[in-house]
């Protein structure tokens, strides 16, 4: 069973493939969940432990130590990383059974997402020079993210093939290939029919191109180009904030208009309505933070 590497290099290949193939795990969590066991590898190499020689005991001494490098977030990322793995192997008759679900996951303090105003999301957008054709493809990118509640990654690809320019609609394909229907306002309508129209044919010229928002050279404009375009505009206001903020603020500003819980988990393209719950919290927190600043010399009984 020892090939150098205590077993693992091929056997996390296969799990890696499994989860992409089979669990129809975005590459991203696969990703995520490669690396927590890579990690696991270096611990078992350093301590002499064989892959199909892992306990329970050998899985607690494991992330006692990891927890005393990562906070509490990571270690139950980890720990949920380790369980499928732990599934893989018995699926494949490594390991008598999971012995990680064994494990207790910490309850993690998940910190209340950021969110931004309505005014400074629009001076953000305001700030983005237009007289470009990428500076149109900005504004463009930036007011659909805001207005149909985009993951970057959604945003990044997105097809011509899934704009429904008439209806107001993306045909959007989301984590773990799940898709959704994503409305978008008039503000969002404006600079796409412009970009689409107008600046991206100046770019791409007569190739075929399937992405909606391509680069400078007409290729696909990544995450990381997305990331990277936000954080230049953003420090022209003077703001230190995300791209997934905006989603954020979608969902926390349609929440404070009146929309339904319900409604606005399947505009996110929620699995799961406790995920969804949390804008709630932060309309919560937004209003006693009005309160507040409008009556401070109210304290409440004791």
């Amino acid at each position: 069973m020892n090939d150098g590497n205590n077993g693992f290099s091929s056997i996390i290949t296969g799990f890696y493939d499994e989860l992409v193939t089979t669990e129809r795990k975005s590459h991203l969590t696969a990703e995520t969940y490669r690396s927590a066991i890579f990690l696991l590898e270096k611990w078992c190499i350093k301590n002499d432990v064989a892959l199909k020689d892992l306990s329970v005991r050998h899985l607690t001494l494991y992330f006692a130590e990891r927890r005393l490098e990562a906070d509490e977030l990571t270690v139950a990322r980890d720990i949920s990383a380790v369980r499928s793995f732990g599934a893989y192997l018995e699926r494949n008759g490594i390991w008598e059974r999971n012995y990680s679900l064994l494990l207790e996951r910490p309850k993690a303090h998940r910190p209340l997402p950021r969110v931004l105003s309505v005014e400074q999301i629009e001076e953000i957008l305001s700030v983005i020079d237009v007289s470009t054709p990428l500076g149109i493809r900005d504004r463009a990118l930036f007011e659909l993210i805001y207005s149909s509640g985009l993951r970057i990654s959604e945003a990044s690809g997105l097809l011509l093939q899934n704009v429904h320019i008439d209806e107001c609609l993306l045909w959007v394909r989301g984590k773990g290939d799940k898709e959704r229907l994503a409305p978008f306002g008039g503000e969002a309508l404006k600079w796409l029919k412009q970009w689409l129209s107008e600046a991206r044919p100046l770019i791409v010229g007569s190739r075929a191109v399937p992405w909606v928002f391509v680069n400078y050279q007409g290729k696909q404009f990544s995450r990381k180009g997305i990331w990277k375009r936000f954080k230049e505009i953003e420090a022209q206001v003077g703001l230190d904030t995300k791209v997934h903020t905006l989603r954020h603020s979608f969902a926390t500003h349609l929440l404070a208009g009146g929309a339904d819980l319900r409604s606005v988990q399947e505009l996110l393209g929620h699995s799961d309505l406790s995920t969804t719950q949390i804008y709630t919290h932060v309309s919560n927190e937004e209003l006693q933070a009005y309160h507040s600043e409008f009556f401070p010399d109210i304290k409440k009984e004791e």
